[in-house]
């Protein structure tokens, strides 16, 4: 562990899926899915990677797994590279990285019982000195996520969806993982039972110090368990910033459409809702300058032409929008 590092430092990842076609399976053209991404999660820390469906979060969560290279970019941990780690030396990554996926039903095998879901992490990577140890690890498990311990003997499918999470979450814990990337771990589940998963993820990293990559398109979950949010569109991040100044003074204007859907406490409360028009460009042929301008009301020239960069516009908040530096004869709306 190195204290003056980050725990995760992620720079300039990009992932480009190739298309092939023809006679011959040529490469006719690319998925842009992930086009230079930038961001770092400290200990104990969770980033929230938010975005509409298709913009590339779960690409980023699934690089960092080391579950395909990547295009171009350098993943590190805790200050070593492991996106060039030879196959050899990702066991001990993978034992201090793990993930937690969207749908707990089909992530966890349905014909083991949960003492062998959660036994197999803990022998594979030689965490338990004999039987007795290995069931009191076990134990201790589901403990810690909350469920009796006289479960283990269920199948998944004997759980509720709530349930099958916490196991998942529990599978996640048994190496001792430093790191836990949640892909949109929350997005299946009720409303209740969505609070209490967050609650226990929360409880967990405070008492286990965990970092958390939290995957989510939904902001008014982020807003209750993250520290830091980054906001994608079409394979970028268009602002980064801690969770209090993105929520009170978001700066780009995807941003502040994303926001102005999020349902609020107080029924009575009036809220100007941005309604984004036009449908997300094809990551297969992103648009020039701005990936967003083709839906921004206030996009000019500049947009279309020159890409903006994450840019500080504030105390430890990134945006990357031309608006900045427009003079204010071309920020007025091109439509109501």
């Amino acid at each position: 562990m190195k204290a003056d590092v980050p725990l995760l430092e992620v720079n300039g990842l990009k992932k480009h899926f190739p298309i092939h076609g023809g006679l011959f399976g040529r490469e006719t053209g690319r998925v842009y899915a992930v086009d230079g991404v930038t961001f770092s999660i400290q200990r104990g820390e969770t980033l929230s990677l938010v975005g509409e469906s298709g913009c590339g979060k779960s690409t980023v969560g699934r690089a960092i797994l080391r579950l395909f290279r990547l295009t171009d970019g350098e993943v590190y941990l805790d200050g070593e590279r492991i996106d060039t780690m030879r196959a050899g030396r990702l066991r001990a990554m993978r034992k201090r990285v793990q993930v937690v996926f969207q749908d707990p039903f089909s992530s966890l095998n349905p014909r083991m019982r949960v003492r062998d879901i959660l036994a197999e992490p803990l022998i594979n990577f030689g965490m338990a000195s004999g039987r007795r140890d290995l069931t009191a690890r076990v134990g201790a498990l589901m403990d810690k996520v909350r469920l009796p311990r006289e479960a283990i003997n269920r199948f998944p499918h004997e759980f509720s969806g709530g349930q099958r999470q916490r196991i998942g979450i529990a599978r996640a814990l048994a190496p001792g993982a430093d790191l836990i990337i949640c892909d949109e771990a929350v997005s299946a589940l009720d409303v209740s039972v969505k609070a209490q998963i967050i609650n226990l993820l929360a409880d967990l990293q405070d008492e286990l110090g965990l970092a958390l990559l939290f995957i989510s398109h939904d902001l008014a979950t982020v807003e209750h368990l993250t520290h830091r949010v980054a906001v994608m569109y079409l394979g970028k991040i268009v602002e980064l910033a801690d969770r209090r100044s993105l929520f009170a003074r978001p700066h780009h204007p995807y941003t502040r459409a994303l926001l102005s859907a999020v349902p609020v406490p107080d029924p009575t409360a009036k809220r100007q809702r941005i309604i984004l028009t036009g449908d997300v460009p094809s990551p297969i042929n992103p648009p020039s300058g701005c990936r967003f301008h083709t839906r921004c009301a206030y996009a000019f020239d500049r947009c279309r032409a020159q890409e903006p960069v994450l840019r500080l516009i504030a105390d430890m908040h990134l945006s990357a929008c031309h608006l900045d530096e427009a003079p204010e004869e071309q920020v007025v709306p091109l439509t109501v």
